[in-house]
Formats: structure tokens, sequence, C-alpha cells
């Protein structure tokens, strides 16, 4: 598909960016550096501004939702901007009664359990995708040459909180229903592939220059598991994508046996956890795929000289795969210091 006239890839402005140009394999002089979870967490004016806002609706006002995702770009002069939302905004926009319940996650109202729940399902139509086109426009506006990423959760992931109910270590019903039920399964999670596929490709349309697919669940299953009950789900996500000229990411905790596999599915890149190297995951890998990460978020409350040799250490180990770009091997602690983060993005940019 050819993106609208004046997407920053036509335009060419987001084209030569380190990010764009290290997803596509290529190797900068200065490496680009982005944080999981750097819009808000972390930051003082992302609190002030999300004083008595709940959530999703922070997510659905274009005006929030901008601002947020622009803060880091301000704070930290990382080299993306990731969209601020969350993965279950797509099942909210398609009907579902799912709210982010403070110090839990999502919580759904209904979980899908029985063939009943699952027929109450609406898809998700593009129109509804309004207040995320607005607030894509107000971002890009405003970032010039840096490149927004785009993002959405896998259908595992997205499944295993609409049928627990919300998060779950151990995710008994959705593993009884692979066991007992796998037709219902099935189409739960093709469901979820058409929302997520339909939420994320509304991204790119308004602006995003790439995307990443989270599969945060993905490592709680084994290999066979994941072969069977959730690869050919996200292999859909990324088929319905495919025809977008944007790098697609792919990314999971806990999932080096699972890494080729999640590659399988139709990422471009690979992001990497913090408990791979990164040159163990290029080797694996064939040497063939760029990489994201991996820094350990743990560093991020380690004496300065802790935290510099180990980001040398995965800037060196990055250097084995053909694109690097970093990040952390998960999201950004909450409680991180933001001085320690632009203190960070300093050093990855060698300025000092």
């Amino acid at each position: 598909m050819n993106l609208p006239s004046a997407h920053p890839l036509v335009t060419g402005k987001t084209t030569n960016s380190a990010l764009v140009r290290s997803y596509l394999g290529e190797k900068t002089e200065t490496k680009a550096i982005w944080l999981m979870r750097q819009a808000g967490r972390s930051l003082p004016e992302y609190r002030k501004l999300r004083e008595g806002v709940a959530m999703l609706d922070s997510c659905l006002r274009p005006d929030l939702a901008a601002e947020i995702t622009l803060q880091p770009i301000r704070r930290h002069n990382v080299d993306a901007a990731i969209y601020f939302s969350d993965i279950v905004v797509p099942l909210k926009l398609a009907g579902v009664d799912v709210e982010i319940a403070p110090g839990i996650g999502p919580v759904i109202d209904k979980p899908i359990r029985t063939r009943a729940d699952f027929e109450t399902l609406e898809e998700l139509d593009p129109d509804g995708l309004g207040p995320i086109r607005d607030a894509i426009q107000l971002i890009i506006a405003e970032l010039g040459e840096t490149p927004l990423i785009g993002f959405g959760g896998a259908p595992f992931t997205l499944a295993s909180y609409l049928i627990e109910g919300g998060p779950s270590k151990e995710l008994p019903v959705s593993r009884a229903m692979m066991a007992n039920d796998p037709d219902l399964w099935n189409d739960i999670l093709a469901w979820t592939a058409r929302v997520t596929a339909t939420f994320i490709r509304g991204q790119v349309i308004a602006g995003a220059s790439a995307l990443q697919l989270f599969d945060s669940w993905a490592g709680r299953l084994g290999l066979e598991d994941y072969r069977k009950f959730a690869a050919p789900h996200s292999k859909n996500v990324m088929a319905a994508l495919e025809d977008l000229p944007v790098s697609r990411v792919h990314f999971g905790v806990h999932t080096r046996e699972l890494l080729v596999d999640m590659y399988g599915v139709g990422a471009t890149v690979m992001g990497v956890d913090y408990e791979t190297p990164l040159d163990e995951a290029n080797r694996i890998l064939g040497g063939t795929v760029p990489l994201q990460g991996n820094i350990n978020p743990g560093f991020m409350f380690k004496p300065w000289d802790e935290l510099e040799a180990h980001v040398r250490d995965v800037l060196e180990r990055g250097k084995s795969a053909p694109g690097h770009v970093v990040n952390l091997g998960h999201g950004v602690p909450p409680e991180t210091d933001p001085d320690v983060i632009t203190k960070m993005v300093a050093l990855v940019h060698g300025e000092i």
C-alpha cells in the first residue's frame, strides 16, 4: 500500500533517521535509542498531566495522548517517540468493557470464556480510530525528522486479558481453553488479531514510521505451545500489515527459546529482552536480523559507573547485528530518576 503523500516517510522527513536506517539493517555512526514505556511513568510532568484522568481516557484524548508521547522527546532527546496508548485500547474501541485499574492493569468487566461470550464481540471499525488519527497528526507536526513508532498487542497477550479478566501469571482459564476448547481459543485469537491489526494499521497510515507488536506474555508458553496456540495468530497480524512499507518489530520477555519463531511470524526486527545478550540473540537468529535492546532495567538504579559499563557492554554486543537500536530489555521502571535516563541517552549518543 502507498502511504499518504504527507506521511513522514513519503516526504522524506524520517527516512534518513538513525532509527529507520538501523531497523533496515544499516550501521549508523550514532546509535538510535528509545525506551519502552518512556512516555510517562517516571516523568513528573506526566504524572501532573494525568492527575484526575483515567488511563484509557488519557489515551483517547488526542491532546493528552500527543503531549504525553512528546514529553520524553523533549526531556531525554531520544531518537523516536512511541505512540502513547495501551494494548487494550482497540478492545475498548471495539466495545469491550475494559478499564485500567491503578496498580493492577487491564480489567475486563465480562471476560470472554464461552461461545456465547465470543459471539457478543464486534469488529473494530477503522472509522472509530478518529482519536488516534487526531493525536498522531498533532505528534508528527512537532516531531519533524524524529520518527513515531506505532504499536499494538499480539493476539496471545490480548486474549489472555480478555479471557482471564485481568493480569494473570499462571493463565489458568486460558490454558484450560487451549486444552479443552481449542476451536473457541482460535476464534478469540483470530478476533484479537483483526482488532490489533486494524489499530496498528491506523497508526501507520496516520504517520507512524515503524511499528512494534508486543507479546508481553509469550514467554509464559513453551516453544511447542507457542507454535500451536500463539504464533499463527501473530503471523496473521503481521500478514495484515506487511503491505505497509515500514519496519515491523516484535518483542516479548522471557523469549530466548522463542526468538526464531517470533521472528518467523513476519517481523523484520527483533526486540530482545534483558535476559538474552545481543550477540547471543544475533547468533540464534543467524546474524541477519536487525536487533533492538537490551539494557537491563534494574541497572537504572545502580551507581552510574555500573550502568555506564553495562550500557557500553550492550553497545559492544550490538555491533554483531546488522542494525542495532538501543532500548531497555523491558519497560522503564516508574521509580527511575529521569536525569539518569537523560544521561544514559547522552552516553549512547557518544556525548559523554
